[in-house]
């Protein structure tokens, strides 16, 4: 079904399902002592936090989706390198869309950019995966897209994490007023998943 393909279909759906799992474990007393979530993750994390309710999180996700079907073709494609190793192969129109782990970073942007990306590391024997997603998250593909997004945000009540919650944009933990104001939600949205750096603050 064509439709189940759309991300205004499948990110509320999701999220449902993140947040149905994080309820389950507290249902069997689980008690987290904080909160992470990669990219769309952590807008549920928040809501779990209670920086956002249910409705408006969903409401929220769904007109990400939204707006993700107007962006052109686009994608993501995997690669397993450090970040510093893989910057000198980006190529005009790309960004870095998250950074993962250790060796291993997406890339996100045009179909064409990451098309020739990709056959540019095939040539140095490293075998980047596309990711089977038709959106551009984390790059500049978003711009247009931002202030509806921002907007959103602005007209519902944001509020202060009563559980901590490790930021995707710092690596550390999201603070009140970071959590409470609009700007950065689009941030996050638009710029790198620093998730490795989430791993590490956890580990401490």
């Amino acid at each position: 079904n064509e439709r189940l393909k759309k991300p205004s279909v499948q990110l509320p759906l999701i999220m449902i399902t993140e947040y149905a799992l994080a309820k389950l474990y507290q249902s069997w007393g689980v008690a987290p002592s904080a909160l992470v979530g990669h990219s769309m993750g952590e807008n549920t994390a928040a809501c779990l936090a209670g920086v956002l309710s249910f409705e408006d999180c969903i409401g929220l996700i769904h007109l990400r989706g939204t707006l993700f079907d107007t962006v052109p073709p686009r994608g993501m494609l995997s690669v397993p390198l450090d970040e510093a190793d893989l910057r000198p192969y980006m190529a005009a129109g790309l960004d870095m869309a998250s950074v993962n782990a250790p060796g291993l970073c997406v890339v996100s942007g045009p179909d064409a950019a990451l098309q020739a990306l990709a056959e540019t590391l095939a040539k140095q024997d490293i075998e980047a995966q596309r990711i089977a997603i038709d959106i551009a998250a984390h790059s500049r593909m978003l711009e247009p897209i931002l202030q509806r997004f921002g907007d959103f945000l602005r007209s519902i009540p944001l509020n202060a994490p009563r559980l901590p919650i490790i930021s995707n944009r710092t690596g550390t933990e999201l603070t009140a007023q970071q959590a409470t104001d609009p700007e950065y939600w689009v941030a996050h949205l638009r710029n790198t998943v620093n998730f490795a750096a989430c791993i590490e603050t956890l580990k401490q």
